[in-house]
């Protein structure tokens, strides 16, 4: 269970996508806590020149699309995660459907795009704002936003089938330069049937 939450947790802090409204819900709905937003409410005001320019960048880059992408990516990867955490039995398909149903009916990515406004607003200057639109804008500009998400899809994939095969390489060396924690965890998974 504790597995579960990790995960679940690692999930929906992580993709810092659901801010919950901070409105009071009707009587009888369940109240949702609000979550930490990941933008201070006292953070300066951004130049309303500049936000429009960023808002136009994230336009051009397709930001809306790529988030989309984003997080089917991470539902396709944390959803066996999420399985395999539960104690078998015919429900966690169901919960874990459930789960992920809820999670879509809450997420919106109108106000995870409000919060990359300021970040853009902390690491790029108005100027270089204007100069990524224009870079976007342009043949080579559009084939990098076309190529990056299969690209960054492969070097995901590449990357965790490296890591799972360093994981296991590791565990297993391990193991054998230390019987004594092999011999304690074989004990321990034989106490937990």
């Amino acid at each position: 269970m504790k597995r579960l939450l990790s995960v679940a947790t690692f999930l929906l802090l992580g993709s810092a996508a659901l801010r919950a409204q901070t409105a009071r819900a009707p009587q009888g709905t369940p109240q949702q806590s609000p979550l930490p937003s990941a933008v201070s409410s006292d953070q300066k005001k951004i130049d309303p020149v500049k936000e429009a320019n960023i808002r136009k960048l994230l336009e051009v880059t397709g930001a809306t699309a790529m988030m989309e992408q984003t997080m089917q990516g991470m539902e396709k990867n944390i959803k066996p995660l999420m399985t395999k955490a539960l104690p078998a039995g015919e429900y966690r398909e169901k919960l874990v459907d459930l789960f992920f149903e809820k999670f879509h009916a809450k997420l919106d990515l109108q106000k995870l795009l409000d919060l990359a406004v300021p970040m853009y607003d902390k690491y790029f200057s108005d100027e270089e704002v204007k100069g990524l639109v224009l870079f976007y804008q342009t043949p080579l500009g559009q084939k990098a936003l076309k190529a990056m998400p299969q690209l960054s899809g492969e070097l995901m994939e590449a990357g965790s089938k490296m890591g799972e095969e360093l994981g296991r390489q590791s565990m297993v060396e391990v193991l054998t330069e230390h019987p004594d924690l092999e011999k304690a965890m074989e004990e321990a998974q034989a106490q937990s049937r």
